[in-house]
């Protein structure tokens, strides 16, 4: 697996551009709650980490990972000055094919929103087998996938 062995929330801010006068947002679903609040503490206490300020970091709610994709592009039309948006949901296998459709449709509304959008929207959206794995990636033994989503975020707005 590809975080085996890895924790994700280890990066070097010496290496990563300056990015403390810039704005992001975070879209973050509501669905599976305690695993998305997790990637979001993660993801915003790393902005605050290289310096962005508090109050240009601006965060949406949704109430599901399928509706992160609106969520992001109403942020990308409301916030053109930002520098970049990190998408955060949460998706668990489950008994019926829904999560495959749902996991589809995220990734590829996101990746639309990055082919068609004035900014980088960074894809945290967790896609498990199980419970576990998705704490194991939102502050567990593996770190959490919101570390590296806003490590994402930053280098990006050196393109």
């Amino acid at each position: 697996m590809a975080t085996e062995n890895k924790n994700l929330s280890q990066y070097d801010k010496t290496k990563l551009p300056n990015v403390s006068q810039l704005s992001f947002g975070i879209v973050v679903s509501e669905w599976n709650d305690d695993i998305t609040e997790g990637l979001y503490q993660g993801a915003y206490d790393t902005l605050i980490d290289v310096n962005v300020a508090p109050e240009n970091i601006i965060r949406w709610n949704v109430p599901g990972s399928f509706e992160l994709i609106y969520g992001c592009k109403k942020m990308m039309d409301s916030f053109p000055h930002l520098a970049g948006i990190i998408a955060i949901g949460s998706v668990i296998q489950g008994e019926t094919k829904h999560f495959d459709f749902v996991c589809e449709g995220v990734t590829q509304g996101i990746k639309d929103l990055n082919l068609t959008g004035k900014m980088p929207v960074i894809f945290c959206v967790l896609t498990d087998n199980n419970k576990q794995q998705s704490i194991d990636r939102s502050g567990g033994k593996h770190g959490n996938k919101g570390v590296e989503a806003a490590v994402a975020a930053i280098k990006m707005t050196a393109l």
